[in-house]
C-alpha cells in the first residue's frame, strides 16, 4: 500500500505513528487501560502483534505487553533519538513502528515490557477471531 492510500485508511495519528515513528501522548491510547480478551494487530497490515494474555498495566501511559504474539511479528531497531539509547520495535511484515522495548518488565514473566502506542494496532476481540481470519489465535482463550 502507497502512503497516498495509507493517508487515506488511517487516521492522522495512526499514520503519524505508524509510518514517521511518532508517539502518543502517555494516557491518551484508547488500549492503554483497556483489557479485554483477545489479539492486537498492526493497524496497517493485520499482522498479529500481541496477546491480551500478555497485557498488563505498567503505569507508564502506553498498552504494555510482556512479549508478542510470536518473536518473528516484530523486528527490533537501535534507536538513539532524542539523546536515549532504546530498542525500537517495528512490525515485520508492513515495518510499522510500533513502540519500544525496555528490561524493566515483569522478572516472572522475562524482564520485557514491549510499551506500544494504541495508535499502531487494532483489537479483535475473541469472538471475532474466526470470522476476522486469526482462528488459531482461539487456543490461548481456552
Amino acid at each position: 500500500m502507497d502512503k497516498k492510500e495509507l493517508k487515506q485508511k488511517l487516521t492522522p495519528i495512526q499514520y503519524e505513528v505508524t509510518q514517521n515513528n511518532a508517539t502518543e501522548r502517555p494516557g491518551t491510547g484508547e488500549y492503554d487501560q483497556f483489557f479485554e480478551d483477545g489479539i492486537f494487530v498492526d493497524v496497517v497490515s493485520g499482522e498479529p502483534l500481541f496477546s491480551s494474555n500478555d497485557k498488563y498495566d505498567a503505569g507508564c501511559g502506553w498498552p504494555s505487553f510482556t512479549k508478542p504474539i510470536k518473536k518473528r511479528t516484530i523486528k527490533e531497531k537501535r534507536d538513539s533519538t532524542f539523546g536515549m539509547e532504546r530498542t525500537e520495535v517495528r512490525s515485520s511484515e508492513a515495518d510499522s513502528h510500533l513502540g519500544h522495548v525496555f528490561t524493566d518488565g515483569p522478572q516472572d514473566k522475562g524482564g520485557l515490557r514491549y510499551c506500544i502506542n494504541s495508535a499502531a494496532m487494532r483489537f479483535v476481540p475473541v469472538d471475532k477471531l474466526e470470522e476476522e481470519g486469526y482462528g488459531e489465535y482461539l487456543a490461548e482463550f481456552k
